[in-house]
């Protein structure tokens, strides 16, 4: 079987962790990946990972090239991806990864371009690790064994415990990424007309009441009341302020239950840090919640051939 091949792509913040990302090629190497585009691995420009020009182009380049790499693997999050939105050749994307495109990999900022190549061009991605994650120390299991088990799988899915007071059965399709992202697309030709869905949100570094006050941007816009389903992910580092006088997220979350007129199950173990979900953007899903379990299942994305017992 040829091996594996992965295209490194840029499009928000330098390699701040350099250690990082060269365990994270090591390992895909070690696992019989051809990594590609290490390049951008050494671009800096302020913050960014590059030119506004020369991140689009990591984008725009997928529709040029003769031979599409299996994976397009996101370096890391930060920010940046706003600003390339307005210059990505989405026509062009859709007519040459149509039928069969690369899997799309990363999360956090790079939410914008799934929301943007699924609103303008058609295009599924996948809502999982960055390399920055792939190359953490110690390497987490769960993440890597998820990862590999999605893009080879033509189905997947996931379990988890939650403490939502809900029994559900309902299939949507799959969507969604880090909150603040998401929110900051609304009202603009980037963001996505996704009704029926079970939408998936997760954050990092936000305080309760920004958590609470971009729910209540989805919630105002409508968005919320044309979903099955809200997936509360992980929110990393959200602490309350010293003037939050005892409001916490759980408060926060309460007051969304209060108010979605949607079922809202927590506990879904994806976002920034460990233990992460690869979840197939735009993908058919089902969602099944319980007794304090929560099922979900997808399928109908593109996936990689299967790789013998051996690899991963």
């Amino acid at each position: 079987m040829t091996a594996t091949r992965i295209r490194l792509i840029a499009p928000s913040g330098y390699a701040a962790d350099p250690a990082a990302m060269a365990r994270g090629v090591a390992r895909l190497r070690a696992a019989g990946c051809a990594v590609e585009g290490l390049e951008v691995l050494e671009r800096t420009q302020l913050r960014f990972a590059g030119s506004d020009a020369e991140r689009a182009q990591d984008i725009n380049a997928l529709a040029e090239r003769d031979a599409l790499p299996d994976i397009a693997l996101v370096t890391r999050g930060g920010y940046g991806a706003a600003r390339l939105l307005e210059h990505l050749r989405y026509d062009a994307l859709r007519e040459r990864l149509a039928g069969a495109p690369p899997a799309l990999v990363g999360h956090s900022d790079f939410t914008a371009l799934q929301l943007a190549l699924y609103a303008r061009s058609g295009l599924p991605s996948f809502g999982g690790p960055l390399l920055a994650d792939l190359g953490a120390e110690p390497r987490d299991e769960g993440t890597w064994s998820h990862f590999w088990r999605t893009l080879r799988s033509p189905a997947s899915g996931a379990d988890w415990r939650c403490a939502a007071d809900v029994e559900l059965d309902t299939e949507g399709p799959l969507w969604g990424g880090n909150l603040a992202v998401l929110c900051s697309l609304l009202g603009t030709p980037y963001f996505p007309r996704i009704d029926g869905g079970i939408l998936f949100v997760e954050d990092v570094g936000e305080p309760p009441y920004r958590i609470e006050r971009l729910l209540y941007q989805l919630h105002l816009s409508g968005v919320l009341g044309r979903q099955r389903a809200l997936l509360l992910g992980r929110y990393s580092d959200c602490r309350p302020g010293p003037r939050d006088n005892g409001y916490a997220l759980d408060a926060a979350f309460a007051q969304l239950r209060a108010v979605a007129g949607i079922p809202v199950v927590d506990g879904l173990p994806h976002g920034h840090g460990p233990g992460q979900l690869t979840l197939p953007f735009g993908a058919p899903a089902r969602l099944r919640v319980g007794g304090g379990a929560a099922r979900l299942d997808f399928s109908g994305y593109p996936h990689l051939p299967a790789a013998p017992a051996e690899n991963p």
